[in-house]
């Protein structure tokens, strides 16, 4: 007999991994006609370029378990050092090998010691941190902007998220998105979650008494 709950997992796993693929095609697609100066630009991560925040989803979704861990080891858990060594790695050798690399890994569904929801979240977000200082605009179903943003409000484990929010009221406008009591921050769902993760150009979106201290807060861990 099949087990309702173990069917309706796999059923949400496999709806996460379709939001995923779907997501990273779109990026891709939104980033085939670039310039070489547009690849150079300075990317809503700091320090980091467009291109090189593509290189770095390349690698989440290059990397399992196994592959993390031994990378972590031989750079003595220094983490920020495993990310970089590992965008390095999926850099190539000029802007079309990166986006070709990337391409490469829009089926995939390697990843590393994270929930998948986790990797939703992290294409969703460093897909705003490559698309707006373009000038690129995504119109995300709103299903799943609202699932990235109540995974986030509830965890700290990729970013700072849960405790950027404490005390605060958030309340998306175009979504049924809620979480929190305090002084209230509303605006876009895409902009709630990309200012509960630390990007404070998005508080320009939102209103509420809680926006200041929301970003007083971003940039911060």
């Amino acid at each position: 007999m099949t087990d309702p709950e173990l069917t309706a997992d796999r059923g949400r796993a496999a709806d996460l991994w379709l939001s995923i693929r779907t997501e990273r095609a779109a990026l891709a697609a939104d980033l085939a006609d670039l310039t070489d100066e547009q690849w150079a630009t300075p990317s809503l991560c700091t320090g980091l370029t467009v291109r090189e925040v593509l290189a770095h989803l390349t690698a989440g979704a290059s990397l399992n378990t196994v592959r993390w861990l031994v990378g972590v080891i031989r750079c003595r858990f220094d983490f920020d050092k495993q990310v970089a060594v590992r965008l390095a790695e999926q850099l190539g050798a000029d802007p079309a090998e990166t986006l070709a690399r990337f391409r490469r890994v829009v089926p995939s569904t390697t990843k590393p010691p994270l929930p998948a929801i986790a990797m939703l979240g992290e294409t969703l977000v460093h897909g705003e941190d490559i698309r707006s200082p373009l000038g690129v605009r995504r119109d995300y179903p709103i299903d799943v902007v609202t699932r990235v943003a109540e995974y986030y409000q509830g965890s700290d484990m990729v970013v700072v998220a849960r405790k950027r929010i404490a005390g605060l009221s958030l309340a998306a406008v175009d979504g049924p998105f809620t979480t929190g009591a305090g002084p209230v921050v509303s605006g876009p769902t895409v902009a709630l979650v990309m200012a509960m993760t630390g990007r404070a150009t998005y508080c320009d979106d939102l209103a509420g008494e809680g926006v200041d201290i929301l970003r007083g807060r971003c940039g911060t861990a």
